[in-house]
């Protein structure tokens, strides 16, 4: 049942790799915009992010690719994003390949 449950996680995790601010070249996991993604034992995945900045225009494409995106694995029964501030975005928050790709390393 474990190993069941890492490669749903596994597959959020790609396919949250796949979800790009349509500003930034890098996508959103990555950018480290992605806080938590819990899967409860009927397969429902409740994921906590944030944005770049509060005012994001894109806000609305972006939550609703996640929701989308991560509904189309076959094994997720429901998505519930929820969009939170704290604590707040930096680029710390980046992986190495991210900070790489936007010219901060």
């Amino acid at each position: 049942m474990k190993n069941e449950f890492l490669q749903t996680e596994e597959a959020i995790v790609a396919m949250l790799k796949t979800v790009y601010d349509p500003e930034i070249p890098v996508n959103i996991y990555d950018l480290g915009l992605v806080y938590k993604v819990d899967v409860d034992d009927d397969k429902n995945v409740r994921i906590d992010m944030t944005l770049t900045a509060p005012n994001c225009p894109a806000a609305d494409f972006i939550l609703e690719d996640v929701r989308m995106k991560v509904e189309s694995i076959s094994e997720v029964k429901s998505v519930e994003v929820n969009l939170v501030f704290e604590p707040e975005w930096d680029k710390d928050m980046m992986s190495e390949e991210a900070k790489l790709e936007l010219g901060f390393l």
